[in-house]
């Protein structure tokens, strides 16, 4: 039986403006996002003033429930999230999770990845589009596991790289189209329409 999007519980899990959009698409789209998990507050610029990340902040004007863990090894954490019986865990843009963590969702934790997998895993794959002068790149959502940016791919959405793009461009692009295709995984997810694709097959 498909669950309700109020009965599929989603947590999600994200820092930077880049995480924002597909955050802002999830409650757009009317999904129940019980917990939001980002980066503790930490002093920023010359006056060292304490600044909260932009997901923390985009999660409080919409009032939901915010956590902020110093370590997601900690059992404590892992306890308070399983508090939220959550369906679903998606991950944008966030720190590299334990199993403990991204075992806990019955559904399992599916991260949001800008490029298209499995090329350019790892770090700054948007930086590295452009310096390598590709014509195309995109986002791919994947399951997590143990290594990092290697589990089974669930989607992907292709995004042409102009002439005139930068890394600034074209992180503006692929933040709108991550959006998008986090919406579209999270409901294939919740009614089973669905199928995956391991990476080793495309390599």
């Amino acid at each position: 039986m498909i669950p309700s999007k109020n009965d599929f519980r989603i947590v999600f899990m994200g820092t930077p403006e880049f995480a924002v959009e597909s955050l802002r698409a999830l409650t757009k789209g009317g999904y129940n996002v019980v917990g939001v998990v980002t980066n503790p507050d930490k002093p920023a610029g010359r006056g060292r003033r304490i600044k909260e990340s932009a997901v923390k902040a985009f999660a409080r004007e919409q009032g939901l429930n915010l956590l902020q863990p110093h370590d997601l090894k900690n059992d404590a954490f892992a306890e308070e999230l399983k508090k939220l019986k959550p369906s679903l865990q998606v991950v944008v843009a966030f720190k590299i999770l334990p199993a403990k963590i991204f075992d806990i969702p019955s559904y399992g934790t599916f991260n949001l990845h800008a490029s298209l997998l499995p090329d350019y895993r790892g770090a700054a794959p948007i930086n590295h589009a452009i310096i390598n002068g590709e014509k195309k790149t995109g986002v791919t959502t994947f399951f997590l596991d143990k290594k990092v940016d290697t589990g089974k791919i669930i989607q992907k959405k292709e995004t042409r790289i102009e002439p005139d793009d930068n890394a600034g461009s074209l992180h503006d692009k692929l933040m709108i189209a991550g959006g998008e295709l986090v919406r579209e995984t999270v409901e294939a997810i919740r009614t089973g329409r669905y199928s995956t694709t391991p990476q080793q097959e495309l390599i």
